[in-house]
């Protein structure tokens, strides 16, 4: 009977270690494409190459469709009074998927507004991620139901689902009667209100488009609706006739990426991407921690002759950690000849990329380890010279509030700095 014991005890030890060696690999996985090749002389199709967006078509699962009217709508002072005045607006629906929200003037707007068009007998449905909207008090959403709106959380954290904690929606979505969308970094938080200059005032970049790309957004939402409810809306209330038909001259499309096995669609994206830009790469984003293969695919993007610029956060970023491990590559890139550059007067949380003046991303996916395996991510993706000009000028005029990171100087940084930036690094799969 000893033997057997002893033998049970060390059945159960070897059990527990390997399900937590499961856990471990789970919580820490990343992504596997490093690198894209081609049998071409020329390489991987290039941005302006019609086989590019076919290419990321077929990777991606996302369809760029012609017919949209896209405008930037940066920072508070660019997205609410015009997202307020759509939802005022609405007749019909309204659908709204956030992240992150706190109590305060913003979601106290949005509250006053979902409720008195649910009380004109508009059908709303709101959507918050269980985790990042969880400072939403019950009352706050009580309120919203006593008036008629449809309130749903998702992914509750459940002893059962545990493993897959991690894995959240960062997604963004408001559509208004199947016509307008909206994407972006913006949320239910005050610091998103203002002109992104100033503290407190957080610098965002985000879109309102009207066309086919608005239904594509509108099955992002019914995906996540789906999930966590388990209803899956369509018919032509949700997918009005009209929302099909062209309304501008913008070609576009919404990348919906999802958590999988194997390379993700956000990963295929992020690499085609790089590898397409033939003369310059723009990218801004706040989490800004690329791994060996996309800093791998950016130095290669430099040899090429590609001007590549990174904007990201300065010390005035609500996540350290992130920042100390982004830091820790600085010099890597610096010296390959990646521009790298830290916005200064605030907190920065735009996720944007324009390459060669013609194809741009603007969204809520970040440049990190968490957005590109983890998160379900919103990005609209848009092919479009005039588009493409105003997002290279947006991000030009960015780079005069910030500062430009040089190798010399970078490289006095203070011991202290560089084991942080260390210390973090061994965190990245997390972050």
């Amino acid at each position: 009977m000893p033997k057997i014991t002893r033998f049970g005890t060390l059945i159960l030890v070897l059990l527990v270690l390997a399900l937590a060696l499961i856990g471990l690999l789970t919580v820490t996985r990343g992504t596997p494409v490093s690198y894209v090749v081609t049998l071409s002389d020329s390489g991987p199709p290039a941005v302006h190459d019609s086989l590019f967006d076919r290419t990321f078509e077929l990777f991606t699962g996302t369809h760029i469709y012609p017919g949209n009217a896209v405008q930037a709508a940066m920072n508070g002072n660019g997205v609410y009074p015009v997202l307020w005045n759509d939802l005022r607006s609405a007749q019909h629906t309204i659908t709204v998927q956030m992240y992150y929200s706190l109590p305060g003037k913003v979601a106290d707007t949005m509250s006053a507004i979902l409720r008195e068009r649910a009380r004109a007998h508009v059908r709303v449905l709101f959507l918050i991620d269980a985790f990042g909207s969880q400072h939403l008090s019950r009352g706050y959403l009580d309120s919203l139901r006593n008036d008629g709106v449809e309130v749903a959380k998702l992914r509750k954290l459940r002893w059962y689902t545990v493993h897959n904690a991690q894995d959240r929606s960062h997604v963004r979505v408001v559509v208004v009667d199947g016509r307008a969308g909206y994407t972006g970094g913006f949320g239910l938080a005050d610091y998103w209100l203002g002109d992104g200059h100033h503290d407190d005032q957080w610098r965002e970049s985000n879109v309102r488009f009207e066309g086919p790309a608005v239904m594509e957004l509108q099955a992002a939402f019914s995906s996540a609706w789906a999930e966590a409810t388990g209803e899956l809306i369509t018919g032509p209330l949700f997918f009005p006739p009209s929302g099909f038909q062209p309304v501008g001259p913008t070609s576009a499309g919404l990348l919906y990426t999802a958590p999988t096995t194997g390379s993700t669609p956000a990963e295929r994206f992020l690499a085609l991407t790089i590898s397409g830009a033939r003369k310059t790469l723009y990218v801004t984003n706040s989490y800004f921690v690329p791994d060996d293969d996309f800093r791998r695919l950016l130095k290669r993007a430099v040899k090429r002759g590609v001007d590549v610029r990174i904007l990201t956060v300065s010390s005035k970023t609500d996540v350290k950690t992130t920042w100390y491990a982004g830091r820790d590559h600085y010099e890597e890139l610096l010296g390959a000849g990646v521009r790298v550059y830290e916005y200064q007067p605030t907190m920065l949380h735009s996720k944007t990329i324009v390459v060669d003046g013609v194809w741009s991303s603007v969204g809520s996916m970040n440049f990190d380890n968490r957005s590109l395996a983890f998160n379900n991510e919103s990005n609209l993706v848009v092919l479009d010279t005039a588009f493409g000009r105003q997002m290279d000028s947006l991000f030009l005029d960015d780079l005069r509030y910030a500062k430009e990171m040089k190798l010399d100087e970078f490289k006095r940084r203070s011991i202290w700095e560089k084991l942080v930036e260390k210390g973090a690094t061994l965190l990245s799969r997390l972050l």
